[in-house]
């Protein structure tokens, strides 16, 4: 339970990092394949690629925690 925590605690690190730093990251939340509908009083924005990318990053990350616990 305690290396559980430690690795959940880094991530959570990770993410924060990340988060404060995502304003020097221009492109992340604005790849190709996002869609964006603009119209004169609404803007619709979903993010569909950069949430397959953060999907198949966060399948990659609980496999390898699984497979080495």
């Amino acid at each position: 339970m305690g290396i559980f925590l430690i690795i959940v605690g880094f991530f959570i690190i990770a993410i924060g990092v990340l988060l404060y730093f995502s304003d020097q990251l221009p492109s992340f939340g604005r790849l190709p394949g996002d869609i964006v509908v603009k119209k004169e009083n609404f803007t619709f924005y979903f993010p569909l690629a950069t949430s397959i990318i953060l999907s198949v990053i966060v399948s990659i990350i609980l496999y390898l925690i699984r497979r080495y616990s």
